[in-house]
């Protein structure tokens, strides 16, 4: 865990946190519960989670050593495929299941590339929102916004005004489900849920995606974390990589494909040790 100090140190320009000294978390937010996102944080050396968010994080990572490797590769993913989708020429991004801000941000990626890049972040969690509305204040390159909702209704998402304002659906976007499909039961709609989302898409649109996966697993280990994340207020539903791939439906596999994820586009580049026991896939596919 990195202090105040040490967290400002890897941030730069723009990217402050507004965090201070006598922040107290939004009302409405259960602590006692681990929440999914606020363990991701955590994995990534964060600060911004409590104590269930830990307890809960330590016992996967006891089951799953590679498990903050993961959420780095997860992250370090959807810094080149931002990129990618701005250096197409797609600029609007849909960024659905934020997660907490940090470094390597949708908006900090596509913003870079494409200055006149739109950002629209999606969460249902309130500290997500806070940090994210605090971060954006002091980040006034480019347009972004964050809005409260939730995936699994996804017309509340596409009928959001602050979309509407954001992001014209006539033309393409990046509609990134990037580690958050997984939070999803097959009984919640998921694949229905993808199926509304891609259908608003303009041709020429991205869907950015990663997800967990029991493939790389060993059963105890598959359990072990079903069994934790039931727990926390989402449960974990890692699917196999045929499973994956149905939610791109009609969209078109981009190279190199529906692959485990730190093998996307990470040509040339050394892969760091543990990158087997990485046990997700991810991909990105456009829409004909």
């Amino acid at each position: 865990m990195q202090d105040d100090a040490a967290l400002g140190e890897t941030l730069t320009g723009d990217w402050q946190w507004a965090r201070t000294d006598d922040w107290q978390p939004p009302s409405e937010l259960a602590v006692d519960v681990p929440h999914p996102a606020r363990m991701y944080d955590y994995y990534l050396g964060g600060k911004d989670n409590f104590a269930a968010d830990r307890e809960a994080a330590e016992r996967i990572i006891a089951a799953v050593p590679h498990a903050r490797l993961g959420a780095r590769i997860n992250r370090e993913f959807l810094g080149r495929a931002v990129a990618y989708a701005a250096e197409r020429g797609v600029r609007q991004f849909l960024d659905i299941g934020t997660g907490i801000p940090a470094v390597g941000s949708t908006s900090e990626v596509a913003q870079r590339v494409a200055p006149d890049a739109r950002v629209v972040y999606v969460d249902n969690d309130p500290i997500v929102l806070t940090h994210a509305r605090a971060l954006l204040a002091n980040h006034p390159v480019g347009y972004t916004t964050v809005i409260q909702a939730d995936l699994r209704d996804p017309a509340a998402i596409l009928d959001d005004p602050g979309l509407r304002q954001a992001i014209d659906l006539s033309q393409p976007v990046a509609l990134m489900l990037v580690a958050v499909l997984h939070f999803i039961r097959d009984e919640e709609g998921a694949a229905e849920v993808v199926a509304r989302l891609r259908e608003a898409l303009a041709p020429g649109s991205l869907l950015i995606l990663s997800h967990g996966s029991q493939d790389f697993l060993t059963p105890a280990v598959v359990e072990a974390m079903t069994r934790v994340y039931s727990t926390a207020s989402a449960p974990a539903v890692l699917r196999d990589r045929a499973a994956v791939a149905g939610f791109f439906g009609d969209f078109e596999l981009l190279e190199p494909g529906l692959v485990q994820l730190p093998l996307w586009r990470t040509e040339g580049e050394a892969l760091p040790d543990g990158w087997r026991e990485v046990s997700a896939y991810a991909g990105v596919a456009v829409k004909p």
